[in-house]
């Protein structure tokens, strides 16, 4: 039986007067139980009206008979035929999301939208959007009751009656996960599936407090209608229930449609894949390379890496990023070593924090995944492709992470050291002894502004970098060898060249001569992250 009390004999009456389905009803006398929302409409219509039944009895029982109306109908047999009429009626509140949008059907569309989508979970997030003018009927019918019931046995709070989207989820929750076959739907998941009703038939119902609130309807670009659920709310709460009553009906006018369910929309909260790369070839892009719409280069390292994680997760798209990015002619070599046109990896050893670590860290977000988790085993396969689809570059440390760990990553973009080696071309003839004092030098500051190759896409300033030390091996005459330790975010190639004086200092300064680079490799990114996993 329904766990109704005495106070709540007024609302079921006035209610299902007023044309307001069974659900509904109880939700206005703030029933919370789920199971009293999924048992068949026909069975709780049958409980409110024998409870009704059963207080009027007990009222005749103890007071005089009661009168009848000009018609010679007693009220009681008029209680009983406005409470059949429910049934085939359309809710006066809910607009049917409750009657007739809450059943088999509904939960047999829903589940056929999530299994189409093939998506691998054990749970699942139901959401609902439902027409703002709910609202408005919902405020329209707690005006309507709450008077008699403060004066029979209370007040009745606004907050205490139960949502429609609550009792929705009530109603659905077994339902949809008998159809797909136990999946739970939960309060917290990574799958949300969201289901949409509109009802064009009352669409008026909210335009009256446009003219009553005009300050909480304001018309923007990316709405298609300024009567959001969000601005109704607001205004309802700020309109006297005297001038609510003068403006609109009370309880709720009639209609004579249910809602329109839209189309079913599922949606998995990304997931993050992380790794260190190498790169080994001096004519492949980190990012696709695009110039006035025309491809540049065949493929880039981003390519190379999403499309196997993608594949393997089944997600829509990606976004990929690193700790920095190197230019297409610089290689990222770590500890890893070039040797007879593959890589060979080193035996890891155990790392301290200050260890060099191999390649540069990225992590690639996926979006919208049917797939939400790979074991250990499967992601090795997964970067076991990436290798084995090019000799330019190789992943090692393949891992799911969380969302939050990637701030560890981007931590090395600015915050980090990072070690290069440069080939160095002088124009002046050299000796040894004219390089050897930058052994020596240590955390020497540069101010850099822009460099001109990149001022098309980063602001205009000037940067202040270290480099925390250097060390050079003499090659002839005219070149040498120099690796630099630096702050992360240093321009190598402007140090070197100078960028017309836009570094200061720079190499050309401390050399008394013109120097260019020709060729730079990254050693090393100081980022422990991700965690290194074993070979």
């Amino acid at each position: 039986m329904l766990p109704l009390k005495e106070k709540d004999k007024i609302i079921i009456k006035k209610m299902l007067a007023a044309g307001c389905c069974a659900r509904c009803v109880l939700r206005f006398c703030c029933i919370s139980v789920p199971a009293a929302y999924r048992q068949r409409r026909q069975d709780t219509l049958g409980q409110l009206r024998a409870f009704v039944e059963a207080a009027d009895d007990d009222s005749r029982e103890s007071s005089a008979p009661e009168e009848n109306d000009d018609s010679g109908e007693p009220a009681v047999k008029r209680a009983k035929v406005e409470v059949a009429e429910e049934e085939a009626s359309v809710c006066v509140l809910c607009l049917g999301v409750l009657q007739h949008l809450s059943d088999v059907p509904q939960a047999v569309k829903i589940a056929d939208a999530v299994t189409k989508e093939n998506y691998e979970v054990d749970s699942l997030v139901l959401s609902i959007s439902l027409p703002a003018q709910l609202c408005v009927r919902e405020h329209s019918c707690w005006l309507h009751v709450k008077e008699q019931v403060r004066a029979k046995c209370g007040l009745l709070g606004k907050d205490d009656v139960v949502q429609v989207k609550e009792a929705f989820k009530w109603v659905m929750q077994d339902l949809l996960a008998k159809e797909l076959g136990g999946v739970a739907v939960v309060t917290k998941s990574g799958l949300e599936v969201s289901v949409g009703f509109t009802h064009p038939e009352t669409d008026a119902d909210c335009h009256f407090l446009a003219t009553s609130c005009p300050d909480c309807f304001k018309a923007t670009k990316n709405k298609q209608s300024v009567f959001t659920r969000m601005a109704v709310v607001k205004a309802l709460e700020k309109i006297t229930d005297a001038k609510f009553v003068k403006s609109t009906p009370c309880p709720p006018s009639r209609v004579s449609s249910s809602c329109t369910p839209q189309d079913v929309q599922c949606a998995h909260v990304a997931v993050f894949v992380a790794g260190r790369y190498n790169k080994f070839c001096r004519s492949l892009p980190q990012t696709p390379w695009l110039i006035d719409g025309e491809r540049r280069m065949e493929s880039s390292v981003e390519e190379l890496i999403a499309a196997p994680v993608l594949a393997a997760f089944r997600a829509d798209g990606f976004n990929f990023s690193s700790s920095g990015r190197e230019d297409v002619d610089v290689r990222t070599l770590g500890n890893g070593k070039r040797r007879g046109g593959c890589a060979v990896w080193r035996r890891a050893r155990p790392l301290t924090p200050l260890a060099p670590l191999a390649g540069r860290p990225f992590a690639v977000e996926l979006l919208n995944p049917r797939r939400n988790r790979l074991s250990p085993d499967h992601m090795k396969k997964v970067q076991q492709t990436i290798n084995e689809s090019s000799d330019k570059i190789r992943v090692r440390d393949l891992q799911m992470v969380s969302r939050d760990a990637m701030s560890r990553m981007k931590e090395g973009e600015e915050e980090k050291t990072k070690s290069y080696r440069a080939l160095v071309w002088t124009l002046k003839s050299i000796q040894p002894d004219d390089i050897t004092f930058m052994d020596h030098v240590k955390d020497l500051a540069l101010d850099q502004k822009t460099p001109l190759r990149v001022l098309h896409r980063r602001t205009l300033a000037v940067r202040r970098r270290v480099i925390h030390s250097m060390s050079t091996v003499f090659l002839d005459a005219h070149h040498f060898h120099l690796r630099l330790k630096t702050q992360a975010g240093t321009y190598i190639k402007e140090f070197v060249h100078g960028d017309f004086g836009r570094t200061k200092p720079n190499l050309c300064q401390l050399l008394h001569t013109d120097t260019d680079i020709l060729e730079l490799d990254v050693e090393s990114v100081d980022v422990d992250w991700p965690p290194v996993l074993p070979d």
